[in-house]
């Protein structure tokens, strides 16, 4: 299965484009199921350090089936989006993830040294 989405041209988003969005390091606090959801997905409470407590809902038992694995992780979001309600539940947040072929979503992450709250650039 390969991705439908084509690379874009170089020189399609500017510097300052990109930057309007503010990516940040979280750290996950707290990982429920969330069966409401249409999809398989997750709710996350997320320590963004002096940014404060986020949620977000992810598509993520596929790839993590044990939540708890989770926990304690360092995870980069966009944390400027508008909030989404999706199923009743208020996602602040949207949690970046690879995308492979094979439907998995592995989450991006950061190496120890970074703080929840750090800025990505």
């Amino acid at each position: 299965m390969s991705d439908p989405r084509p690379f874009l041209p170089p020189g399609s988003v500017t510097p300052e484009e990109f930057f309007r969005a503010d990516l940040r390091v979280g750290r996950i606090l707290e990982v429920r199921g969330f069966p409401e959801a249409r999809k398989p997905a997750y709710q996350l409470t997320i320590d963004f350090g002096p940014g404060g407590i986020r949620r977000s809902s992810a598509q993520l038992p596929g790839t993590y089936p044990d939540p708890a694995v989770l926990v304690g992780r360092l995870v980069i979001a966009v944390v400027n989006f508008a909030p989404r309600r999706i199923a009743g539940f208020m996602s602040d947040v949207l949690i970046l993830a690879a995308v492979p072929a094979d439907g998995s979503m592995p989450l991006l992450s950061v190496d120890a040294g970074a703080s929840p709250g750090d800025p990505i650039g």
